[in-house]
């Protein structure tokens, strides 16, 4: 279910020796505490770069050399090698707890007993499919489509990672976003994006078919014949692509006003004949909910109208197929390498499985995240660090007020409402306030997969709950280690992980400079996006309302077409190009958020001397540390699917796109009119 912002006993002492065995058997360790990266380094850069000409390259041009990319990832950066540095650090915490015989809390045990559990490929090789066999013989006797509400909403709990034909679950009412309700989104797809099935080039075409040769050798582990496998395969196809056709494009989904279709249940069931929702909803234990809010109307249309002519047994096809795409990457090896084949190497050309550790640290924190989450901030994150970072993001709101202010496009009476809503911004740094309560999550020490499940459900009902309850503003939508940051529209506020203020993104032992440049512009982006494109469209309290005057919603409209217009023109790879209404909104906040980094760092240092540092002047070292954070490399299959259904540029834009349009780096480098860095009309939104 959608969250909207998955045997034989042996003794202690075996289970332990065999965790030890697969640590032993990787060429990594863990950590006992996270390595240190200054914010700016020198030898990543290439000074033979001429940094009017290319920025990136001037500033991240040996950084892959220095960090080539592992085998078994698919994208290489700053931000994936601290995440990676923090796994690591996550898996000797775990470890410990796992080995521990005693000193554990009841939290610290369960965190132990799940990696435990995950680690040890003995109980999981030996339970074979075994798991997914209950969820395999409730769709078998699945006998008619009026049966298939009840059975769905059993799925749509237990299967991690996957929610079939549709999804469904809790979020903040657009209209009044201190009430939480139901939401009914589209659903039920196994590739990436509705346009992997529906456009025509050969890349595609071919990916199609090599999708319906995964879900062929798939249906044959299931114990498919190789005749039926080949029939069902095709059956699956069949019906995503008539739900891809149904399902509204990434661009679409940007526009919430477009999301927005409030209903209640009367209107809900008349809309979807074919399908019994009090019966689904009963199945939810939510028999009485009356309000929903339907993001795509005409996808329910057509899919009761697919549930109409469709066979209970091409349903039951389907259904199977999902059951074992969730369950595949946590059973025994030959699904484990079927779905890696296809979904790793095939989909996004990574070369090598991840190691069984690193799988398992992630689903740890996908799970019991807040529980890891409290040992990361324990051991890493200190109050002085949130007391910095918070300081300088309230230097940043600061400056968005004197921008806010100081624009000539925006009459008084909306910058009233923007002031308003800036300062209702709520500032989250570093981990929740309170954190979440995993009481009622079992976890066994020998079964990973049905940890697994039941960590699906948790986090289920945990959300169906909030229905009609009172809104928790105080709820994050990513874990403290996460190397991250987000703005919620709807709950207007800023949250940066503590897993995200570590050097190099932040650094305390630099200069203000690369800090700035660095940690600075992602607060600003992200508090940029409470007023790009899509953010805008929300107020002081979180609703979907139009709070602008026309002539200024023109005028905003204006300016983001020049970024629109920039971005459009790059090159991902080969013929495609950025698709920039998608990435709209996170081009303005790159370009908006170095904007106000700026003026932050010159308020902080208008009464200090500043030196020069490794051959840098210290705006210098600003723009450097500007363009560090995203220094690295990705795949060409990686970069296929980014461009399709990434909402961010690639990283060498979201450097050079910005920087052509600031003056204060042209200044910094002295670039000259007619070079490439230098743009003769520049976009500024904000």
């Amino acid at each position: 279910m959608p969250t909207l912002t998955a045997r034989t006993a042996v003794s202690l002492l075996a289970l332990v020796a065999a965790i030890g065995a697969t640590f032993a058997a990787d060429p990594e360790t863990p950590l006992d505490a996270l390595p240190y990266t200054p914010s700016l380094d020198v030898t990543a850069m290439d000074r033979t770069a001429n940094p009017c000409e290319d920025f990136y390259q001037y500033a991240c041009g040996n950084w892959i050399k220095n960090n080539p990319m592992p085998d078994d990832q698919a994208r290489w950066s700053v931000y994936s090698k601290m995440a990676a540095d923090g796994q690591r650090f996550q898996w000797g915490i775990l470890q410990r707890l796992a080995e521990a015989k005693n000193g554990n809390t009841p939290l610290q045990q369960k965190l132990g007993n799940y990696f435990a559990a995950c680690m040890d490929e003995a109980h999981v090789e030996a339970a074979g499919m075994t798991p997914m066999a209950p969820t395999l013989s409730r769709i078998a006797a699945l006998q008619s489509t009026r049966e298939l509400p009840a059975l769905l909403a059993e799925l749509h709990q237990e299967l991690p990672g996957s929610s079939p034909l549709f999804g469904f679950g809790a979020a903040q009412d657009y209209a009044d976003a201190t009430q939480v309700i139901a939401f009914a989104v589209a659903g039920g797809l196994g590739l990436p994006d509705r346009d992997n099935y529906l456009k025509n080039d050969a890349r595609n075409r071919t990916l199609r078919k090599q999708y319906v040769e995964h879900i062929t050798r798939m249906f044959g582990l299931l114990g498919d014949d190789a005749t039926t496998a080949a029939r069902n395969a095709a059956t699956v196809m069949r019906v995503e692509t008539e739900l891809a056709r149904a399902s509204m494009s990434r661009v679409d989904l940007r526009d919430p006003h477009k999301q927005f279709n409030k209903m209640d249940a009367r209107r809900l069931k008349a809309m979807t004949p074919h399908f019994d929702w009090s019966a689904y909803l009963a199945g939810l234990q939510h028999a009485d909910l009356n309000q929903f809010n339907v993001t795509e109307p005409k996808f329910y249309a057509r899919l009761d109208a697919l549930l109409a002519r469709e066979s209970v047994g091409t349903l039951k096809t389907y259904l199977r197929w999902h059951t074992a795409h969730a369950y595949a990457p946590h059973l025994s090896k030959p699904f484990v390498d079927e779905n890696f084949a296809f979904f790793g190497k095939t989909l996004r050309g990574t070369p090598q499985q991840q190691p069984r550790w690193k799988r398992c640290v992630a689903l740890a924190d996908q799970q019991l995240g807040e529980a890891l989450g409290q040992e990361f901030v324990s051991r890493a994150f200190s109050a002085e660090l949130k007391a910095q970072t918070l300081r300088m993001t309230q230097q940043i709101e600061e400056a968005m007020a004197k921008d806010i202010e100081g624009l000539d496009w925006m009459s008084p009476e909306t910058k009233a409402r923007a002031q308003e809503k800036l300062r209702g911004i709520v500032n989250k740094i570093g981990y929740p306030e309170r954190w979440r309560d995993y009481d009622a999550f079992v976890v066994a020490r020998e079964d990973h997969a049905g940890n697994v499940v039941r960590g699906s459900r948790f986090e289920a009902q945990r959300q169906l709950a909030k229905i009609g309850k009172p809104l928790d503003r105080g709820e994050w939508d990513m874990t403290p280690s996460t190397v991250n940051a987000y703005y919620n529209p709807q709950m207007n506020d800023i949250n940066f992980p503590a897993g995200v203020l570590q050097p190099p993104l932040f650094d305390p032992k630099l200069d203000d400079a690369p800090n700035y440049g660095n940690t600075g512009g992602t607060i600003g982006h992200e508090l940029i996006h409470a007023f790009d494109d899509e953010g805008r469209k929300f107020d002081a309290q979180g609703r979907l309302r139009d709070w602008w005057t026309k002539r200024d919603a023109k005028a905003f409209e204006s300016r983001a077409q020049c970024v629109v217009d920039q971005y459009g023109k790059y090159v991902v790879i080969d013929d495609i190009k950025i698709n920039s209404r998608l990435t709209l909104g996170e081009d303005i906040a790159d370009l908006g958020g170095m904007i106000l980094a700026w003026s932050a760092w010159k308020a902080e240092t208008a009464n200090k001397t500043l030196e020069a540092r490794d051959g840098l002047t210290p705006e210098q070292r600003f723009f450097v540390g500007f363009a560090q954070w995203t220094c690295g490399e990705v795949r060409p299959e990686e970069q296929r699917i980014h461009a399709m259904t990434d909402p961010h540029s690639p990283g060498k834009y979201r450097i050079n796109g910005v920087a052509v349009n600031l003056p204060e780096f042209q200044q910094a480098f002295a670039c000259k009119p007619g070079q490439a860095m230098v743009k003769e009309k520049r976009c500024r939104v904000w």
